[in-house]
C-alpha cells in the first residue's frame, strides 16, 4: 500500500510539474507581450526555460531539503536521457539537420558546458571505486556563480548571433517551450487573441503553484521508492526522475520530428542541456553547496559522451550534416547501454 502511495506521488507529480510548466510559460509569455516585450527576448527567456522548468523545480526543491543526490542526479540524468534517448529516437523518426549555427555555436557549446561541469567535479574522477565514505566533492557556491556568469555570457552572445543573422534564429535557440511543437500550432497561437492580463497573471500563478507542489511530491516518492527498493536516491533520479522532468522536451522532439521539424528538435534536446546545467546547477549549488556523493564518474562520462558523440555526428558525420538514422541507433544503443549498467549496479 504504501509503495502504491509513492508510485501515485511521483506520478501526480510528473503531471502537475508538466501541465504547470506550460500554464506559467504561457500565461508569462501573455503578460510579456502585454508589456511590448520583443519575442526575441521571451523566445530567449520565458520560453527557452519552458521546457527545463520540471528540472529546474525537482532539483532546486531537492537542494532545499538537503537532497543532493537527486538534485544533482536529475540533471546528469536529464541531459543523458535527451541525446541518447530524445536524439536517438528522433533522428530514427526521420534524420534531424544541423544548421549552421547548430554546428558552430549550439553543439560545441553544449559539450563545452558538459566539459566545465565535469571539471568541476573534478575529485570526482579520483575515486573510481567509491571507496571513501564520505562525498569526494562538491557543487559549492562560488562554481553556482561561476555557471550563472557562464549563463550571462551564453545568453549575451546568443541575442547577438540572432541579431545579427536573423534568418537563422526564426525560432529562439536554447530551447522551444512545453507548448506548440509545430510550425502551424505556433501560427495559431499568435494569431490568436491575446489573454486578458487577469487570466494571465492567473495562469502563471496556478502554473507556480503546480510546479512547487508537484516538485515536492516527486521529491519525497522517489527518495522513499529509492528507500523501499534499497538503491541511492542518486539511481532513481538519473533514471525515473531524469525520464519524467525530460518528458515535455521528449514530447516537443518527437511531434516536431513526425511533422519534419527537426531543427526545432535539435534546438529543445541542445537549448535545454545547456540550461539545465548553467542556470539550474548554478541556482542549485548557490542556495546549498551540492554533495556529488551519490553521482559516479560513470554517469559524468555517459553525459560527456553523448554530447560528445553528438558533436562527432553533427561535425564529422554525414556529408550532409544530419544526424542521420544509423547515427540515431547508435545513440539509441547507448542509452540502452547506460541504463542496463545503472541497473545492474544499483
Amino acid at each position: 500500500m504504501e509503495t502504491a502511495k509513492l508510485i501515485l506521488s511521483v506520478l501526480v507529480g510528473f503531471a502537475l510539474i508538466i501541465k504547470g510548466a506550460d500554464w506559467l510559460t504561457d500565461g508569462a509569455s501573455s503578460i510579456a507581450r502585454r508589456f511590448n516585450i520583443s519575442s526575441l527576448v521571451i523566445g530567449l527567456t520565458v520560453v527557452a526555460f519552458g521546457t527545463s522548468t520540471p528540472e529546474f523545480v525537482v532539483s532546486t526543491i531537492s537542494a532545499i531539503e538537503g537532497n543532493t543526490d537527486i538534485a544533482i542526479g536529475n540533471i546528469v540524468g536529464s541531459n543523458i536521457f535527451n541525446i541518447f534517448a530524445i536524439m536517438g529516437i528522433v533522428a530514427i523518426i526521420a534524420p534531424v539537420r544541423c544548421s549552421k549555427d547548430n554546428i558552430r555555436y549550439d553543439i560545441p557549446f553544449c559539450l563545452l558546458t558538459s566539459i566545465i561541469l565535469c571539471v568541476m567535479a573534478g575529485d570526482q574522477w579520483l575515486d573510481f571505486n567509491q571507496s571513501t565514505p564520505t562525498p569526494v566533492n562538491t557543487l559549492s557556491r562560488t562554481d553556482g556563480i561561476v555557471l550563472l556568469c557562464i549563463t550571462i555570457i551564453f545568453f549575451t552572445y546568443t541575442i547577438a548571433i540572432a541579431r545579427r543573422n536573423p534568418e537563422n534564429r526564426s525560432q529562439p535557440q536554447p530551447d522551444l517551450s512545453v507548448q506548440p511543437a509545430t510550425a502551424d500550432a505556433q501560427a495559431a497561437t499568435a494569431a490568436s487573441p491575446e489573454k486578458p492580463v487577469w487570466k494571465a497573471i492567473l495562469l502563471f500563478l496556478v502554473g507556480l503553484a503546480m510546479l512547487v507542489i508537484g516538485g515536492s511530491w516527486i521529491t519525497d516518492g522517489a527518495s522513499g521508492i529509492a528507500s523501499m527498493l534499497g538503491v541511492s536516491d542518486a539511481v532513481i533520479a538519473l533514471t525515473i526522475v531524469a525520464a519524467g522532468t525530460s518528458f515535455p522536451e521528449l514530447v516537443t522532439s518527437v511531434v516536431a520530428a513526425r511533422k519534419g521539424d527537426t531543427d526545432m528538435a535539435m534546438g529543445n534536446v541542445v537549448g535545454s542541456n545547456i540550461l539545465n546545467i548553467l542556470i539550474i546547477l548554478g541556482v542549485c549549488s548557490c542556495i546549498s553547496p551540492l554533495q556529488l556523493g551519490g553521482i559516479k564518474p560513470i554517469d559524468l562520462i555517459a553525459m560527456l559522451v553523448s554530447a560528445a558523440m553528438l558533436w562527432i555526428f553533427s561535425r564529422f558525420g554525414h556529408r550532409t550534416r544530419y544526424v542521420t538514422r544509423t547515427e540515431g541507433v547508435l545513440l539509441v544503443i547507448g542509452a540502452i547501454a547506460y541504463y542496463a549498467q545503472a541497473v545492474i549496479n544499483s
